[in-house]
């Protein structure tokens, strides 16, 4: 909620006219004066009056900072989503608001077999990009689901809703609601709530733009149950954010962390990331480098990663115009754990 800066005009009356007194019946008038004072005066007034406006101005031009969700967003669309073994994936539009997948994921690490996935865009739209509801999700053969809804209540008020089920129970369920004024958000989720086991996590956060550049925000996560030490335990982390022209500093402090990002963008084909991670109650601390290249008369995106563990990863993806078909290819490795993996995907659709 944006602060509203008042401005009242400060009329300063030209001081009255001073007269002499007779004989003989003269009066004397001082206008040079008394313009002079009141120009002043006007000019006091029209001085606070354009302070006033340009704050207020600069007060609507605020724009709404986004979720803390996205604090970090830039940076991390940076870096790459490393992925293992082979996977095919099908995608097939069966109207504007219904779409379809198969995937086939063939992997030693992650789950191998096949899911089918469905995603629904509404009709409900508050501006030319976005669309509600939305709802999604996939599927196995043994059952195991994973959904998402998100919905729109007015222009304000959005909702989120993910659950996951594995072998026919509910192992993670989180609801989250986001208020978004003209210059801040406020956002309030509640996960695996367990009325019966008396457990859960409640996390309020909150973002404000306090100018056109910087944006400032705090966040408070609390966790009860009967395997939380002490039954209970709150966090409370603050949070900004520094958006140039081309480039975004960002980052969160807490008694759990500190989680700092800088992004770069460089050029139109490449764009840099810089992440910081530290755990204060582990000790530990790991700092990657992240990029990205783009070369769009290719049909090319390259992304690459290397971290302060010794681990350097990238993933390749490939436009096979003029066909519907892309080309993923993804390798990482750990050079202190002499570890490798190769992955290669094909996506139709």
């Amino acid at each position: 909620m944006g602060n509203v800066m008042a401005a009242s005009n400060v009329n300063i009356p030209p001081p009255p006219n001073i007269a002499a007194p007779p004989p003989p019946p003269l009066t004397v008038n001082f206008p040079s004066a008394s313009k002079s004072e009141g120009s002043g005066g006007k000019s006091q007034a029209s001085d606070s009056t354009a302070l006033a406006q340009d704050a207020r101005s600069s007060k609507d031009n605020l724009e709404n900072p986004g979720t803390m969700e996205d604090l970090h967003k830039k940076c991390k669309d940076v870096f790459p989503v490393i992925f293992e073994g082979a996977k095919l994936m099908v995608n097939k539009g069966l109207s504007n608001h219904f779409q379809v997948s198969h995937t086939v994921n063939m992997s030693s690490v992650a789950p191998s077999g096949y899911r089918f996935g469905a995603t629904y865009v509404g009709t409900k739209q508050y501006s030319p990009n976005e669309a509600f509801p939305v709802l999604l999700g996939d599927i196995d053969p043994s059952g195991n689901l994973n959904a998402n809804i998100i919905h729109q209540f007015g222009p304000c008020v959005r909702t989120k809703f993910a659950t996951q089920i594995n072998n026919n129970k509910f192992t993670a369920a989180q609801l989250t609601t986001d208020y978004r004024g003209s210059d801040f958000t406020a956002s309030l989720t509640f996960g695996n709530i367990d009325i019966i086991s008396e457990s859960g996590v409640i996390v309020a956060h909150y973002l404000q733009s306090v100018s056109k550049s910087i944006a400032l925000g705090a966040e408070l996560a609390y966790q009860y149950g009967p395997n939380v030490p002490g039954g209970e335990i709150a966090v409370l982390s603050a949070a900004a954010r520094y958006s140039g022209e081309n480039s975004v500093f960002s980052g969160t402090l807490g008694g759990a962390g500190l989680h700092l990002c800088y992004y770069q963008k460089a050029s139109e084909q490449l764009q840099l990331g810089v992440e910081l991670e530290t755990n204060f109650r582990m000790q530990e601390s790991i700092a990657s480098i992240g990029y990205q290249v783009d070369l769009p008369k290719a049909d090319l995106l390259f992304r690459g990663m290397v971290d302060s563990n010794w681990t350097v990863g990238a993933v390749l993806e490939k436009k096979l115009q003029p066909l519907p078909f892309s080309f993923a290819l993804s390798g990482t490795m750990n050079h202190s754990k002499n570890q490798f993996r190769l992955g290669c995907g094909l996506i139709i659709g």
